[in-house]
């Protein structure tokens, strides 16, 4: 394993972390669950969320290396199923906040063991994501390096690290200026239901 990093060219590896970091920046499904989650419960509850949804990361990328993530792509009603459940699941955290009268994305704010269980489910019931993963990953990665898996392995653990700081920071920054934002906690909420349903919907829609 340490003679395939030690075969990545730095180039190639600069050029992995500076796209995973974009990436990491778009908000999305996990975006605004780990987001929601710090202003619910205060920094604690934002981390733990922010574990969660990097436990379902690091299943994506094991799963991926292990070839299953293609098994979606060639079994078309796998992953539907998989997609409608992840939708049923962000339509159901869209009405809890659009119904919530404190700040909220999951209903109300969680134990960490909690949020991060929801953090795992929302991850993990997206399918986007192993597509995702299968998709970016691989093209940086090179014959000539060594087994794809380990190559798969390499770059997911790279990704990992620097998704777990950001999505960590994230959830902390979230609790920390929780008290500013719950000064508008009805549109926060309203807001937050929209991101949750529109995610939904995209989810079924592509």
């Amino acid at each position: 394993m340490l003679e395939t990093f030690l075969a990545f060219d730095p180039a190639v590896l600069a050029a992995f972390i500076s796209a995973g970091l974009v990436l990491n920046f778009t908000p999305g499904v996990d975006f605004v669950f780990v987001s929601a989650n710090g202003i619910a419960g205060g920094p604690k509850a934002g981390m733990a969320a922010a574990l969660g949804i990097n436990l379902g990361v690091a299943l994506h990328i094991l799963l991926a290396a292990a070839g299953l993530s293609t098994l979606l792509l060639a079994y078309p009603g796998a992953y539907d199923a998989i997609r409608y459940a992840g939708a049923a699941y962000l339509a159901y955290l869209a009405i809890q906040a659009w119904r919530a009268d404190t700040i909220q994305g999951t209903g109300t704010a969680l134990p960490p063991c909690t949020a991060i269980w929801r953090g795992f489910l929302t991850n993990i019931l997206n399918p986007k994501v192993a597509l995702f993963v299968l998709a970016f990953i691989p093209q940086f990665t090179n014959p000539g390096y060594g087994p794809l898996w380990q190559q798969m392995l390499i770059l997911g653990v790279i990704f990992q690290i620097f998704g777990l700081i950001f999505s960590l920071t994230l959830g902390a920054a979230s609790g920390l200026f929780a008290n500013a934002l719950k000064r508008r906690v009805g549109a926060l909420n309203k807001l937050t239901s929209i991101l949750f349903g529109g995610l939904a919907a995209r989810l079924l829609i592509d």
